[in-house]
Parts: C-alpha cells; structure tokens; sequence
C-alpha cells in the first residue's frame, strides 16, 4: 500500500519566549531560528521515519528548496512537489519556558493547491492506496471526493479546524486521527468529557475508526465496537511542536505495516514523547530504531 500525504509544507519561524505575547505587549525573544514544517512535512517524515512508503504532494514557492531536502534526506518521495509563484507557507511559533507553543499559520504556496493538480496527483493512485489529509491546504473537500471515487483510504487529521470543514465530504473518511479541541467540534458535544466526544464522533461517523489523542493524559483508538486506551509517557517537555504529527505518522505506519492497535499505540505514544523532549517539529522526530529500542527496555523491566 502506497501512502499520499496531499498535505502542508511550511518553515517555521520559531521565537523562544519567556511567556506568550499579550494583547498591546511587546516582547523580546531569547532564540530565534528557521525549521521546516507544516503538518503536512511533519507527518511525512515521521511515516518515512517510522519505516512507511510515503509520497508528499503539496507546493512551495521559490523559497522551498530546504522544505524539498528535508523530505528527500529522510526518504519522502516528493516526485509529485509543484512550485508556486507564492512564497512557501510558513508559521510564526511562540514556545514558552514551560515547552508550550502557540502558533500562527500563512498559507502562501499552500493555498495554491488546485483541482486540475489533485487530479493529475491521484490518477497515478488506486484503491489499493492510501490518503492523508490535513486542513493546512486548498481543496481539501475536492481531495476527498476524488479520493473515494478512486477507492482509496481516506485519513483525515482536522486540523485546523475552521467553519470550512463542516463542508467537506466527512462521511466518506475512513479514518480521523485527532485532538480534544478537534474532536470536541466535529463531535458537536459541549462537554470536555473524552467519553463524551467519542460517542458524539462515533454516532456522526458510524464507519469511520478514530485515533483520539490528549496530550500528557494519553490517546484513545475507537470505532463501532472497540476502544483501546494508551497512557502517555512521562518526560520533560521541551517543545510541543510537531507531537501530535509524530504520534500520526507512527501511527498510520504501523496500520500500513499491519501491527496490532495495542502496540501501534504504544510505539506513537513513545514517539511522540521523544519528539516533545527536543526542540523543533521536523527535527524532533526520532527514528524507529530508537523507538522500538527504549520500547524493548521498557518491556524487560
């Protein structure tokens, strides 16, 4: 099974603060510095670094050369990359001394994503095939509806979310991978209660699985019939950026490579915790060797 990842592809302009800006407040920051990312990027590489085929489509400006090395230095087939007469998207990052981050996100070059190149990207991909989408990009429900018209597996991660994803084709997804904040709104529950957003997600998605995840209290797998919970690992966080694509990434490589959802939990769930000791989205997702080596000691204790 090939994996598509028709996804986002940002630089990162990461400003280390003693706390998040304030409305009329101006700040000076301790660090600065420039890393590619995009939950696009980030999910690409952490499916390549988790042992997955993966090919990325999605367009950058001039300025994407680093964005195409990245993805080619750790096994991203970017065969089907177009370049844009936008600059690259990119996202203004806060992290704060406590490794929390708030972020805000310029679309650029991934607003340039059109019908006719969907089109051109999906015909060279059958049922035999997965997609991944995001929210980062242009014609995402368009995406969708040509995706199960091939019979391909759809994954969406609904993120962001925006008033525009409540018009996308989502009863055609097979499977969603996301947050609290995500599930709270597709779910159309008031309640914070993770039970309660997964019955709300479950009875407007009947057919879809769901990967539901919660930060430091851990990460559900649900569907019609099951649910398995994975309690996340404890370490000192330095950077949250990019978690939550590491955690997708391994994830959906491991469905692909046919490991079962108790141990697929566990090894994004490591993953993930490696990703938010480092600094940096791309940078800070370790390899799979890594993974299954502390996973191996884990065991033995």
């Amino acid at each position: 099974m090939k994996i598509l990842n028709l996804g986002s592809l940002n630089i990162d302009k990461i400003y280390q603060v003693e706390h998040f800006v304030e409305p009329k407040e101006t700040i000076k920051a301790a660090a600065y510095e420039e890393l590619c990312g995009g939950k696009g990027l980030n999910q690409s590489i952490a499916l390549a670094k988790a042992g997955a085929e993966v090919y990325h489509a999605g367009c950058i400006g001039q300025d994407g050369g680093m964005l195409v090395n990245i993805l080619e230095e750790y096994g991203v087939k970017t065969d089907y990359l177009r370049h844009s007469t936008k600059p690259s998207g990119h996202a203004v990052i806060q992290v704060n001394g406590e490794g929390q981050n708030n972020i805000i996100i310029c679309g650029g070059s991934n607003d340039d994503v059109t019908e006719a190149y969907i089109e051109e990207v999906l015909a060279d991909f059958s049922r035999e095939d997965m997609i991944l989408l995001q929210n980062e990009i242009s014609n995402v429900d368009f995406a969708i509806r040509k995706a199960r018209e091939r019979g391909m597996k759809i994954v969406v991660n609904p993120s962001p979310v925006n008033k525009a994803l409540e018009t996308y084709g989502l009863e055609s997804v097979d499977f969603f991978i996301l947050n609290e904040v995500e599930g709270k709104y597709l779910s159309g529950k008031e309640s914070d209660r993770p039970e309660d957003i997964m019955e709300g997600l479950k009875e407007k998605f009947p057919q879809a699985a769901f990967v539901l995840t919660l930060g430091e209290n851990g990460a559900y797998y649900f569907d019609a019939k099951s649910c398995v919970y994975q309690k996340s690992y404890d370490v000192e966080a330095v950077d949250t950026t990019g978690a939550g694509d590491t955690f997708s990434g391994y994830f959906l490589a491991g469905l692909v490579q046919g490991r079962g959802i108790e141990e697929n939990l566990r090894s994004a769930s490591m993953a993930a915790a490696l990703a938010v000791s480092r600094h940096g989205a791309a940078p800070s997702i370790p390899a799979l060797q890594e993974v299954n080596e502390i996973l191996e000691k884990e065991r033995r204790l």
